[in-house]
Parts: C-alpha cells; sequence; structure tokens
C-alpha cells in the first residue's frame, strides 16, 4: 500500500457483520485550502459508524484525507463530499461524520453529516 496521497479508499471484512457495534475514528491532520483565498484550513475529522458488510482500512483513509492537502474546498462541501466516498465504498448501517475546523478570522465552522442504511434502525439504548 502507498503513502501518498491518494482518493481510493480500501475496505476488509467486517469481522463481526452479525452484531452492531460502533468503531470511532478521530483525525486531527486534515488540511484542504480555502476555495477564496487559498488559504489553507485545518480541521479534526471525527467518524461514528455501524458497519455492515465491510470496514475502512485506516491507512487508505489517512491517505484519502492527506490527498486534500493541495485542494480548495468549502467545509460543508468537502464534509459531505468525505461522507459521500465513505458511504459509497462501505455503505455501513450508519455512519456520522463531524468536521471541526480550527478558528479562521474569529469564526469557527463546525459540520456534521450523516447516513442511515434504508431498513436499519438503532437498537434500544440499555441504561444500567
Amino acid at each position: 500500500m502507498s503513502s501518498s496521497p491518494s482518493k481510493i479508499l480500501e475496505v476488509f471484512d467486517n469481522p463481526n457483520s452479525e452484531r452492531d457495534f460502533v468503531i470511532r475514528i478521530d483525525s486531527s491532520e486534515f488540511t484542504c485550502l480555502c476555495p477564496l483565498t487559498g488559504q489553507p484550513d485545518f480541521a479534526d475529522i471525527h467518524i461514528e459508524y455501524i458497519a455492515d458488510k465491510f470496514c475502512v482500512e485506516l491507512k487508505a483513509l489517512k491517505n484519502y484525507f492527506w490527498s486534500y492537502r493541495n485542494e480548495g474546498a468549502f467545509h460543508e462541501a468537502v464534509t459531505n463530499k468525505i461522507l459521500d466516498d465513505l458511504v459509497e465504498v462501505m455503505d455501513p448501517r450508519f455512519i456520522r461524520l463531524k468536521a471541526v475546523f480550527n478558528v479562521r478570522g474569529g469564526v469557527y465552522t463546525n459540520v456534521e453529516c450523516e447516513h442511515r442504511k434504508e431498513g436499519w434502525s438503532p437498537r434500544e439504548v440499555v441504561s444500567i
């Protein structure tokens, strides 16, 4: 597997596809460029998902994030694009992606989006 920017997201078989379990991924190294000024934007990316048949491979995800480093992108657009690309390759039961962008001009931007697979519903929460 290469260690260079790539738009290719790789997956592997979910080892416990019979069970709903949450996978959380956090990355503090996402960068892209402001499409208006060309200045760099930095974000923490938080992903929570319940896999169906496939899980995302982490090194491929890191290289995927890296591929945005020199691309201009509005925060809202890039967050939704990342979610769409993950849904396309994994087809998860549920996924939520939150991008927490660093301050720019005194303004903080957080973008959160999610996807639910048709027919899937979450289990009842158990409080003990």
